[in-house]
């Protein structure tokens, strides 16, 4: 199984709308519990009977309506402030008076801030702040003066609001940046396994028609320079690339992050592979091979993986020390990892090289042996002193690595 990144849909407000929910329903009860220890002192306690009695089918019947933003439209929220108002205005004629000039809670009690509540998550502090004030005006009215606590409890509900709906402005904004950036991650990582498989199929055919076609001559060679001008041009889209627009999310609440998936590889066995029968290929009368005695087990993927970083190593050889050069494989079967040094007897690599050859787009090193490596969370280490060779250090964990991106299995082929 393949596992490839892909940009999956999240929303970070949706916590709030669950706590707005459950909010709701208990200072539901709340506020009935309240009525019920002192019922005996309303002046008129039916009208509060049949209040809170539609206050609890509302309440429970619209719970659906608060469960996200999509759900949560303008004439539910225009609705909901209005049982809210209403409840407050009713405060006068169904409780006693001396108990309203006390500073006695109003039918609905903290049940209206969750009304407030709604507005602020649907649409910011702006929406907030129109939620607030008719809530502020119905209390002023409901008490009938500016007392101190009602204008306390009316600017705390109006700071309280405001704070939220900022908050959740700013964790939209954050989320939407956020979801960009792993997206750009995700075509990045993508770009990079496509640039893998393109270099070792595509770009080393059309160097091998463009070196066979100067060698015949005639036709072929004008076949040959056309190969190698669509090579040049192929590496510098490998290595310059573009990243897509982004498409994640249709909705400006909906943010994403980005999950690792499998994909099915009908040529990828289910369970682990011995990565000695993957090198054992390799091996020839100018390739020395060096493995346990016993199988060296790894996930199919890392396997292929670092097969073929080995073979992208071989290539570098052949193509720069010569085709008759020597080369050794060395396998080593850690607890932890697999260590496999490939090494040779050429020359080495002069200094700088190698960010020569990548900036030219030429990355054989940098994508086929690296970059293969870093997508099973392993390392490469290239190591080349001048007329000593050149030996190349790949270390696989045999854990799966959950970075991994990488999809079918590719030939090894690079280049310097």
């Amino acid at each position: 199984m393949a596992r490839r990144e892909r940009v999956m849909r999240m929303s970070v407000e949706q916590p709030l709308w669950r706590a707005l929910a459950g909010y709701r329903v208990l200072t539901m009860l709340y506020a009935i519990g309240f009525f019920t220890t002192a019922w005996s002192g309303f002046a008129r306690p039916w009208l509060a009977v049949a209040y809170y009695a539609v206050l609890f089918v509302w309440t429970l019947t619209t719970l659906p309506k608060v469960s996200g933003a999509a759900s949560c439209t303008k004439r539910f929220l225009a609705a909901d402030l209005t049982v809210a108002l209403t409840g407050i205005l009713l405060t006068p004629f169904a409780d006693a008076h001396e108990r309203v000039m006390d500073g006695g809670p109003t039918l609905p009690s903290i049940w209206t801030a969750g009304s407030v509540l709604a507005f602020a998550i649907k649409g910011g502090w702006r929406w907030a702040a129109v939620a607030s004030t008719p809530v502020a005006v119905a209390n002023l009215v409901e008490r009938g003066t500016p007392a101190r606590d009602t204008v306390h409890n009316v600017i705390l509900v109006w700071v309280a609001s405001l704070a939220i709906g900022y908050v959740v402005e700013v964790a939209r904004a954050s989320e939407r940046t956020l979801a960009r950036a792993l997206e750009i991650e995700a075509a990045t990582r993508e770009r990079e396994r496509l640039a893998r498989d393109i270099h070792d199929s595509v770009l080393q055919v059309l160097a091998m028609v463009q070196r066979r076609g100067a060698v015949i001559g005639g036709e072929a060679a004008e076949l040959g320079r056309m190969a190698g001008e669509q090579e040049v041009a192929l590496r510098t889209l490998v290595s310059g690339g573009l990243v897509p627009v982004s498409r994640v999310s249709e909705d400006a609440a909906e943010g994403a992050f980005v999950r690792a998936v499998d994909e099915p590889d009908e040529d990828a066995p289910d369970g682990p592979v011995d990565l000695r029968s993957l090198l054992a290929p390799y091996a020839g009368a100018r390739v020395n091979l060096a493995e346990p005695g016993a199988p060296v087990p790894l996930p199919a993927l890392a396997a292929r993986e670092l097969a073929a970083a080995v073979g992208a190593a071989l290539d570098n050889v052949r193509r720069h020390v010569g085709e008759d050069a020597r080369a050794w494989i060395l396998v080593e079967d850690e607890p932890d990892e697999v260590i496999v040094t490939v090494r040779d007897e050429g020359p080495g690599i002069p200094a700088g090289r190698l960010a020569e050859a990548e900036g030219e787009g030429r990355l054989g090193v940098a994508l086929s042996i690296r970059g293969r490596l870093r997508d099973l969370g392993g390392t490469a280490e290239l190591v080349s002193v001048p007329g000593q060779g050149t030996e190349v250090e790949l270390r696989a964990p045999k854990a799966p690595s959950t970075s991994t991106d990488t999809g079918g299995t590719a030939r090894g082929k690079a280049d310097r």
